[in-house]
């Protein structure tokens, strides 16, 4: 463990793929001496890159459970398929760390409540990579909620239209999978690539919730007034796999205030991500990849710059935790994985295929889009209403199902 005035070691488990992001977050901190890189993690080999760099004296690790032994961090980044991340956070805090666990934290809300148990007992803390969450945007915009500027909040919505090519579901065995392994893995649209947008979503709802910015405080049925009551499901696939690549979502909250999700991986004009807040005194809109923010009164968007680096912020906790709250502890993702864990109970995924999409590029370059989608996503934000509602033709009846209400620590 460190020692008295020397920085906290780091370990990154999960060094390739998704992990080179983090380890470029973690070089110049390494470099300047805020941390010390002591250990990478990876089945698969571990290679240097100009800007992700192996420093010398780092341990290079095929099992977690091997370096954990041999290196003893202060904290573990966790960068490897969601459903490994419990078992890995459980062995990580057991050996006297702090986490930063990638997003999504774990598929259930039970796995959720043993993990916030686990933190508990062991007196650690666990940081969710939820990056957007540090943006001062979204601060901005949740001031602007707080203090009255869009009025009562009616509503809030989000959608995105990516594209993902079919070398994205090959990339692993769980890419495309609903499970593996007998465990959940769930890489859908709104459980991976865009969780952010439903992240995004729930943290102006809490806010406005705070705030009293709402219909009412109090759920009929007792559910907490910013906790998804129900859940409206709509999911569809253009590919052979097991999950979602395209999707509508309707949560309603125990206040009453709807929150919807409208997004694809099949589109056809890229849509970053916009959060749409609509309220009694104005509209606001946040594209939360780009940190583009429109206020009631802003002619059009303007970046509002800056970002607070998730594992930095984690650092400074750790240094002084009554000055430095977490911006994304477990705690601030339960309402998230409630979601997943409805998600993940609904039915298959109709596929959408035939004249309806279009086919470009070949190979593991080959692109699907559903002709017509981005119009269809948008009016579903705008109007806060499923697919099936607007009478979009391939459109399915959603799957209706009441959402596991928080208890405990969850």
């Amino acid at each position: 463990m460190t020692g008295v005035g020397a920085p906290p070691r780091v370990a990154l488990v999960g060094a390739s793929g998704h992990g080179l992001w983090h380890r470029r977050i973690i070089a110049p901190l390494h470099d300047a001496g805020r941390l010390e890189l002591v250990a990478l993690v990876d089945v698969r080999p571990v290679e240097a890159a100009p800007d992700a760099p192996v420093p010398a004296g780092t341990g290079v690790f095929t099992d977690h459970r091997e370096m954990l032994a041999a290196t003893r961090p202060d904290v573990v980044v966790i960068c490897t398929p969601p459903h490994t991340h419990l078992p890995i956070a459980l062995d990580a805090i057991r050996a006297g760390a702090d986490l930063l666990l990638e997003k999504p934290p774990v598929l259930s809300l039970a796995d959720h409540r043993t993990l916030a148990a686990a933190l508990a007992e062991a007196g650690r803390v666990a940081q969710i990579g939820f990056q957007a969450l540090g943006s001062v945007a979204l601060h901005e915009l949740v001031a602007a909620v707080a203090d009255g500027r869009l009025g009562r909040v009616t509503g809030i919505s989000t959608v995105a239209s990516w594209q993902r090519t079919d070398g994205y579901y090959a990339r692993a065995p769980w890419a495309g999978r609903r499970s593996l392994d007998g465990r959940p893995a769930l890489d859908g649209v709104l459980v991976n690539p865009l969780a952010h947008a439903v992240m995004q979503c729930l943290a102006v709802a809490g806010a406005a919730v705070a705030a009293g910015a709402v219909a009412r405080l109090a759920g009929a049925d007792g559910t907490p007034p910013d906790w998804p009551a129900q859940m409206e499901l709509e999911r569809y696939r253009t590919r052979p796999i097991e999950v979602d690549d395209t999707a509508a979502l309707r949560a309603t909250l125990g206040c009453g205030l709807p929150v919807l999700a409208a997004v694809t991986l099949a589109g056809e004009d890229f849509v970053a991500g916009e959060v749409i807040v609509q309220g009694t005194a104005g509209r606001a809109v946040l594209e939360y990849p780009t940190d583009h923010l429109t206020l009631p009164g802003d002619p059009g968007p303007r970046e509002v710059p800056g970002r607070v680096n998730l594992l930095e912020n984690l650092l400074a906790h750790r240094a002084d935790p009554a000055a430095v709250p977490l911006i994304a502890p477990l705690s601030r993702t339960a309402a998230f994985t409630a979601l997943v864990q409805a998600i993940s109970a609904a039915p298959e995924p109709e596929l959408v295929g035939g004249e309806r999409v279009v086919s470009t590029g070949t190979g593991a370059d080959r692109v699907l889009t559903i002709r017509g989608i981005n119009a269809a996503l948008r009016r579903a934000a705008a109007e806060g209403a499923l697919l099936s509602e607007l009478g979009v033709p391939w459109a399915v009846k959603p799957h209706r199902a009441a959402v596991e209400r928080e208890t405990g620590d969850a």
